[in-house]
């Protein structure tokens, strides 16, 4: 090795050296400086429920039941805060099979979006996405001041579009005595086998 690089390479490693002592003895004199024996990425543990009446490392899970019991009250007393009056499946389907449904007495209004609605909505409902209603209200609120029963929908659950599709509809005029919303929604709809039309409404296009 030539004498200027191995000046060069022994410059370099002093240097070094000089940094980490440097370095390792500002850290110790800082108050905040790292702590090198330190663990700084413990294993994370979830620690046992203690339960009254159950060993402390016994895990208790959530009952599913429980929570949707009290996501669906606390659906309905928004719904009920909201002064709509909520309905469930068996008076929906009460509704669809009654013989108003198909005199249009009775309405089912969607008030989700076209993707929506064209991948399934309940046979004959009118679609009205809140969120451009000035596109449907030409249509839908004819036949809502008509009808002695509108039933507002969508998702279910925790979806809001029914209650504002509702409470937009009942701005525009029509009674609220008549305005009825299905907390289940499609989903509650296809969950209990209910068949469900393709496209637009009216296509004769249905699903079960």
């Amino acid at each position: 090795m030539s004498g200027p690089l191995k000046r060069t390479l022994l410059e370099a490693l002093l240097v070094t050296v000089l940094g980490l002592v440097f370095a390792f003895g500002a850290n110790r004199l800082s108050p905040r400086g790292l702590s090198l024996t330190r663990n700084y990425f413990p294993a994370t543990t979830t620690p046992p429920v203690n339960v009254s009446g159950t060993n402390a490392n016994t895990i208790v899970t959530p009952n599913p039941t429980n929570q949707t019991a009290t996501s669906i009250q606390a659906v309905l007393d928004r719904l009920r805060s909201k002064g709509l009056q909520p309905i469930d499946v068996a008076e929906a389907k009460q509704l669809f099979e009654d013989p108003k449904y198909s005199q249009e007495l009775t309405v089912f209004i969607d008030a989700r979006d076209d993707r929506h609605y064209q991948e399934g909505h309940i046979p004959g409902a009118y679609q009205f996405d809140r969120y451009y209603p000035e596109r449907y209200l030409a249509e839908v609120l004819p036949a809502c001041l008509s009808a002695m029963k509108i039933v507002v929908y969508c998702t279910g659950g925790n979806c809001e579009d029914s209650e504002f599709a509702a409470s937009a509809l009942r701005d525009a005029g029509i009674p609220a005595e008549r305005l009825v919303v299905y907390a289940g929604g499609i989903n509650d709809w296809k969950t209990n086998g209910f068949p469900v039309e393709l496209g637009a409404r009216k296509s004769g296009n249905l699903r079960q």
